[in-house]
Parts: structure tokens; sequence; C-alpha cells
């Protein structure tokens, strides 16, 4: 079992899907998080959930936001 339990706001890693996401809420067992860029909640099992740096974080929103302009860098 993991123990990291991150706290809700913090913006942590979905190991499973390789996606950074903000944490917004704990339903039963998984944790609920948002693309850092807004959009659809998805269910994390916290054995899957770890840490992110704020340069990881950052960069996949910079990523996320691009994606969303259509732009390719």
């Amino acid at each position: 079992m993991n123990a990291y339990v991150p706290l809700k706001g913090e913006i942590v890693r979905d190991r499973l899907r390789g996606r950074v996401g903000r944490v917004m809420d704990r339903e039963g067992a998984c944790f609920q998080l948002r693309p850092l860029g807004g959009g659809v909640e998805w269910d994390v099992d916290p054995a899957d959930v770890e840490p992110v740096s704020v340069s990881a974080a950052l960069s996949e929103h910079v990523a996320e936001l691009n994606r969303k302009s259509g732009r390719v860098v």
C-alpha cells in the first residue's frame, strides 16, 4: 500500500495513466484528479498517486495549454 496521502489541491502524478492533475477530493477509496488546465475529473487508486515536482507540474500544464490551443511545440 502507498503511504503517500496527498492533500486536497495538491498537484500529483497518476502513475498508471502517466497524467498530472490536481487533487479535487476523495470519493471512497479513490482520489479524484482534474487536469491542470481544467476538464473532466478522473478517479485514481491511492496506490497509483505520487508527488510531482513543481517543474514537472508546470511543464505538464504548459503542454496541456498547448494541446488545447492546437499549437505544436
